[in-house]
């Protein structure tokens, strides 16, 4: 979208733009929102749960911490239900403090149908939204939850999760140890990963990362990184468990995977 953003750019004559940073605004907007309603497509033929790509956000500080929540892999899962156009206002009212006239220019609504997709939009993600814990207890229910895993702990799971706990695993098709569809509630969740702990578990090391601004655990086997674990935690335990393991949508993490790791016997 950037490179189809650099060429219209260079091929206009800028003699006759007025406010530059309008111009690429509106132009990169239509072009993500042309973008969104194409992946949106292809979207409802993909195979099993679709979870966002995973991004490194530890070679970059300023990333992390200055987009910690936008990247928030909960947040995009829910940003994902929204319309294109829904998701653009919504993006650009709240990320970039945009007036709702630009927005209605941009997206070329009334101002107020840009007020009441915002509003909308707003209204959804508070309901799907869940108050996530601290840092260092996500990190602490993420080791616990690892060394129940690959322990096959039923008891010990089910203490971790919260009662409506969900567990989606995006394998774009390709990888058959998953779940095609996602698995929802303690018992049945805690139930699957103990029936799969043997084979699933074997052979895997496992090391802390950081995507998407939060704390997650790359899983490795035979020396190649197969999977991201990231988890949505509360006050209530542990909500979500998303496992990416899509091997397209890790090409850009296994770039600085380091090349031997410790071996973790859980």
């Amino acid at each position: 979208m950037l490179q189809e953003l650099w060429i219209r750019w260079h091929m206009t004559d800028r003699s006759v733009v007025m406010n530059q940073e309008a111009f690429l605004t509106t132009t990169a907007t239509r072009l993500a929102i042309i973008v969104l309603y194409s992946a949106r497509s292809r979207r409802e033929t993909y195979a099993g749960p679709w979870l966002p790509e995973p991004i490194d956000t530890s070679e970059d500080p300023a990333l992390g911490v200055g987009q910690a929540e936008a990247l928030d892999v909960a947040l995009l899962v829910l940003l994902e239900r929204l319309t294109p156009t829904a998701r653009a206002a919504y993006v650009l009212r709240e990320a970039f403090g945009y007036a709702y006239a630009d927005i209605a220019r941009i997206i070329q609504v009334s101002q107020a149908v840009a007020r009441q997709l915002v509003s909308r939009a707003r209204k959804r993600i508070a309901e799907g939204k869940r108050t996530t814990v601290v840092p260092s207890k996500r990190r602490a229910l993420l080791d616990a939850f690892v060394a129940a895993a690959r322990a096959g702990d039923l008891a010990g799971l089910e203490r971790l999760f919260a009662e409506d706990v969900v567990s989606r695993a995006d394998t774009g098709g390709v990888v058959r140890s998953a779940a095609r569809v996602p698995v929802v509630g303690r018992r049945k969740v805690a139930s699957l990963l103990q029936a799969g702990a043997e084979i699933f578990w074997t052979g895997v090391t496992t090391r802390p990362l950081e995507v998407n601004g939060e704390i997650a655990m790359g899983l490795e086997r035979h020396g190649e990184l197969f999977c991201v674990l990231t988890l949505t935690t509360s006050d209530g335990g542990v909500e979500e468990i998303l496992w990416q393991m899509n091997p397209a949508k890790l090409e850009r993490v296994r770039r600085s995977w380091p090349p031997t790791l410790v071996v973790d016997d859980g």
